[in-house]
């Protein structure tokens, strides 16, 4: 300032810039100062806005991806119908000499966790936490109670799909998973979930190991196939979230091992058995029954054929591994639950796939195929579920078969000798009690295989008197 005034000064002298010169030099300065001071201002009342989580040593990476997830992480509770025996039965028997009508009622069997894989209120949890389960009910991070419906399963694989009963339209968060084999040996994980009921908690530890061995198909998994972690996982924990510090999904709590008074040692389904599991469970043959006989992953894209079935309508079509699908009867697609919605929508319409091989686009034109329209094709059967009066006929129970409505004449079951109004038990020793299950088989089944009826045939001995017969027959599939 001393220098400015000075430098006024020396402009005030005969022969300098003058008064007004000085005085114009003085107003730029002066605003100069003033528009520091107001960008000195702004930044200090940001500061005060931000408060203490600028530079908050406290909000590490941890921190942030447990708030990231936590939207997502549900509490399970399942009931199951029990019979209830009232104290007071054995007083009513002897007043009135009949029992009294046993009385059922729901309670809470068992708690557990899941994850929101889907804005659309899909859920994932473990299928052992559903086991046994008559009603399914989920506790949002809002706190809100939603009944949910459970919709398919792999035992196998211990993993099992819900769907929560939402309004039309409502959207919910969604995990974001992690790539199949991303995974670091000893890097920092996080399990979320409800353990012994206590409503979410989360835990840290590190990836301990991974998968000590390939998946064997059709194989149950265990130790050698789960992740490790020493992040602490405890009953009720099952079929929530292990997440890595991007806060992506890397497995499913499953299990906790623990030898007596000893550290427990936590287990997790792996992100790619995961991908597996929803590979199948949104699939044509799943939710619509439609034999489309490709394997797509990508729960929110890209959309890739993980695998094409040989015989299969899509193998028919040309689609092959590793095409990356882009749209499905020209409207673009990102989401397997949307691809899966699409495809089926029209299932007497042929499908168009806009599809990408390498730097080659294309669209193929995939036909499904009913799986009433699949056993008839292969085997010239119509089936039907069994229902009470049919299971009682034969003694067995509303699952354990199919029966045969009808059989084609001069088709591959009636020139094996299968009749109609029989009981369809088993394929090639695979019990069979939905049509799910039969064409399961033989979607496998080319033309000229062969494949195993296990039938019982009623035979009429009498006016009252009706004989059963189990049969094993061999049909030459067409």
């Amino acid at each position: 300032m001393p220098r400015l005034w000075s430098w006024c000064e020396e402009a005030d002298a005969p022969g300098g810039c003058g008064a007004r010169g000085a005085s114009r030099v003085g107003r730029v300065v002066a605003r100069g100062a003033l528009v520091r001071l107001a960008g000195c201002m702004v930044l200090t009342l940001r500061l005060l806005a931000a408060g203490p989580e600028v530079d908050d040593i406290r909000r590490d990476a941890t921190v942030r991806a447990i708030e990231r997830v936590l939207p997502t992480v549900v509490n399970i509770a399942t009931t199951q119908i029990v019979e209830y025996r009232d104290p007071y039965q054995d007083l009513f028997y002897q007043f009135y000499g009949r029992r009294a009508p046993v009385e059922r009622r729901e309670e809470p069997s068992s708690i557990g966790s899941g994850v929101i894989i889907d804005e659309e209120g899909y859920i994932l949890t473990n299928f052992h936490v559903l086991r046994r389960a008559s009603r399914v009910y989920v506790k949002l991070q809002d706190g809100r109670i939603l009944e949910a419906e459970p919709l398919v399963y792999t035992p196998h694989k211990d993993v099992a799909l819900l769907k929560v009963q939402t309004r039309p339209g409502e959207r919910f968060p969604a995990i974001t998973f992690a790539a199949d084999d991303d995974l670091i040996l000893g890097e920092t994980v996080i399990a979320l979930g409800n353990p012994y009921g206590l409503g979410t908690s989360a835990s840290r530890g590190i990836l301990s190991s991974k998968a000590r061995r390939p998946p064997v198909e059709g194989e149950p998994l265990g130790t050698q196939d789960w992740l490790q972690t020493d992040a602490g996982i405890n009953p009720g924990n099952s079929g929530g979230p292990l997440i890595n510090l991007r806060g992506e999904l890397i497995g499913i709590n499953v299990a906790v091992y623990r030898e007596s008074q000893g550290m427990g040692v936590g287990f997790a389904i792996p992100v790619k058995q995961v991908n597996e599991a929803l590979s199948e469970f949104f699939s044509p043959e799943v939710t619509r029954s439609l034999w489309f006989g490709a394997k797509v992953k990508g729960l929110r894209g890209p959309l890739v054929v993980a695998d094409v079935q040989p015989g299969s309508p899509a193998a028919r079509a040309g689609l092959r591994a590793g095409m990356e699908i882009e749209g499905v009867n020209g409207r673009t697609v990102r989401r397997l639950v949307e691809f899966n919605r699409l495809v089926t929508e029209s299932p007497d319409q042929p499908v168009r796939l806009q599809v990408q091989e390498g730097r080659n686009r294309r669209t193929v034109e995939v036909r499904l195929i009913s799986f009433e329209s699949l056993v008839e094709q292969k085997l010239g059967l119509r089936l039907a579920p069994l229902t009470q009066q049919l299971a009682a006929g034969f003694q067995v129970g509303v699952g354990d078969g199919m029966y045969v409505e009808s059989v084609e004449a001069r088709g591959p079951a009636a020139r094996a000798g299968v009749p109609a109004r029989s009981l369809l038990l088993g394929l090639d020793g695979r019990p069979v009690g939905s049509l799910f299950q039969v064409a399961d088989v033989l979607m496998g089944k080319a033309s000229g295989d062969t494949v195993q009826l296990t039938v019982v045939v009623p035979r009429r001995l009498g006016a009252a008197l009706m004989e059963y017969r189990q049969v094993t027959v061999e049909v030459v599939v067409r």
